[in-house]
């Protein structure tokens, strides 16, 4: 081209940008949202040239492809020394020996020798090997396959019990037709069918499989679930139902204790009996878990009604249980067997009125121990033995009326009606017990013949009685009056009656 002189001085700019020229820019689509077409915009990933992509592999160090890579690298390693011992040696056949082809410079991290420039190290390093061997398989399975599968299994588990002298079979029948051979060999066949321990166990973990997959969203919520509106009502909060535990043989039955597991905490047991006195029947203990929501871990049946419960806080597999006949039982929740370990009796002694607490004490010295309370007005301590529960009456809650009453029923004296009781958390020998007729005890262990304090704040039952976490003289109680009372306990006082610091009527608490 012939070009002017103003036309060779003149400055041309361009400015280069990431799109395509290419690709057009005019694409309409259908939005049915809007229901109407709208232009589509230009996406950065559309303009994205990919100049160079390398797929990585790996493999195992105990695998049969990484040894055979492994033997073939040092093969080429020992190649290379030799060559360099040749050269080194002078040796009249290097001639022969093939000269090793100098490694290629990595583009990547190459300078040459005229820069002065650090080159910065890599971040990551990657490593290419030999892709693993791909292969498909396909095959099909028969009921002669199953078979033959089966009695292979079958001869082997024959050869383990060859030395004990028990023989397996698969057939129903012996040759010779014998009965009792015939009943033992399908004993045999229910241990190696649905009834063994591998199957049961199989099973078990198959069905908490499936509930877990079929609950996803319960378990979700169990777990992260918030209400967002809980923030626009203070001192309120939600409640979300996620489970219903229900089980066929509690049908007709009240739900009188619940305990959950002080070390496994996705497990509880459930209590069974009937508060209609006149209609008593059987009780039942179910061990329910939030890993499996459909069914009780553990079944435990009972002869009376079931009305309280406790874990030991030390081996967890252990239960105390009191009934409304009086008895108290101790389950093992580990073993498979559905009987009580250890259970009171009439020589050994028992309460004659229902147990409505148990709890366990702090193990000293090996020694295994639960506390009672019952309404016949005693206190009992069972101790575990070899062969059976040994029962030490630890206090009889004696009646004192109130000044209020007259003289004469201030004559009557008699047992007050144990309803709960609870131990102080820094001094292990002190309780309280709360009575049917409203007042509360604070008793000693060590110290059975009276009381060290009463308090005369309800005037109905109270039904549950417990200390403070943070205070050991603080104490807060809940009766049938519909009030919730809290108490104070002076250490140094020892008579007279102690009115409760504050109270709270009905069932809501709205401290300030």
């Amino acid at each position: 081209m012939d070009l002017t002189q103003d036309e060779l001085k003149a400055e041309t700019t361009r400015v280069l940008t990431g799109d395509d020229p290419n690709r057009p820019k005019n694409i309409v689509k259908f939005s049915f949202k809007d229901e109407c077409f709208k232009l589509d915009p230009p996406g950065l990933a559309d303009h994205m040239a990919v100049h160079y992509v390398l797929d990585g592999c790996s493999l195992h160090i105990n695998s049969k492809e990484y040894k055979a890579q492994k033997q073939m690298e040092d093969r080429k390693i020992e190649a290379e020394e030799q060559q360099r011992k040749a050269l080194d040696e002078g040796a009249s056949n290097s001639a022969n020996i093939t000269m090793c082809k100098e490694k290629s410079k990595n583009q990547f991290n190459f300078s040459d020798r005229a820069t002065q420039t650090i080159n910065n190290p890599l971040k990551t390093l990657f490593v290419g090997t030999e892709p693993p061997p791909v292969a498909q398989y396909s095959a099909s399975v028969s009921q002669s396959q199953i078979y033959d599968r089966y009695v292979s299994e079958l001869m082997v588990a024959n050869m383990e019990h060859a030395e004990s002298g028990v023989e397996l079979s698969h057939t129903g029948k012996d040759e010779e037709g014998d009965d009792d051979d015939d009943r033992s060999k399908s004993e045999n066949d229910e241990d190696l069918g649905v009834n063994s321990e591998n199957m049961v166990k199989s099973l078990k973990i198959v069905e908490r499989l499936l509930n877990q997959n079929s609950q996803d969203e319960m378990y979700q919520d169990f777990k992260y679930w918030e209400d967002d509106s809980d923030q626009y009502r203070p001192g309120e909060g939600s409640l979300l139902p996620l489970w219903r535990f229900v089980y066929e043989r509690t049908r007709r039955k009240q739900v009188t204790s619940l305990c959950w597991n002080p070390r496994n905490a996705d497990l509880f047991a459930v209590g069974y009996g009937s508060y209609n006195f006149l209609q008593q029947g059987s009780g039942l203990v179910c061990c329910f878990s939030l890993k499996n929501t459909s069914f009780p871990e553990y079944i435990f049946p009972t002869e009376s009604g079931v009305l309280s419960l406790d874990f030991n806080p030390e081996h967890p597999s252990l239960l105390a249980v009191g009934c409304y006949d009086g008895n108290v039982h101790v389950y093992d929740v580990a073993s498979t067997s559905t009987k009580p370990i250890y259970s009171s009796t009439i020589s050994t002694g028992r309460h004659n009125d229902p147990v409505w607490q148990v709890h366990w004490e702090k193990e000293e010295l090996g020694n295994v121990s639960f506390y009672s309370i019952s309404s016949d007005g005693n206190v009992f301590n069972w101790s575990m033995s070899k062969n059976e529960l040994k029962m030490d009456p630890v206090i009889q809650l004696k009646f004192v009326p109130s000044e209020k009453n007259g003289s004469e029923e201030m004559a009557i004296t008699g047992l007050a009606s144990g309803c709960c009781f609870d131990f102080n958390r820094k001094h292990d020998h002190l309780f309280l017990v709360g009575t049917e007729e409203g007042n509360i005890y604070k008793c000693s262990k060590s110290y059975s013949g009276q009381y060290l304090q009463t308090y005369s704040g309800h005037h109905m039952a109270v039904y549950a009685v417990q200390w403070n976490s943070f205070d050991d003289d603080i104490f807060i109680s809940c009766s049938a009056d519909w009030t919730v009372k809290v108490g104070y306990c002076c250490p140094y006082l020892f008579s007279s009656v102690q009115p409760p610091v504050i109270t709270y009527s009905h069932a809501v608490l709205n401290i300030t």
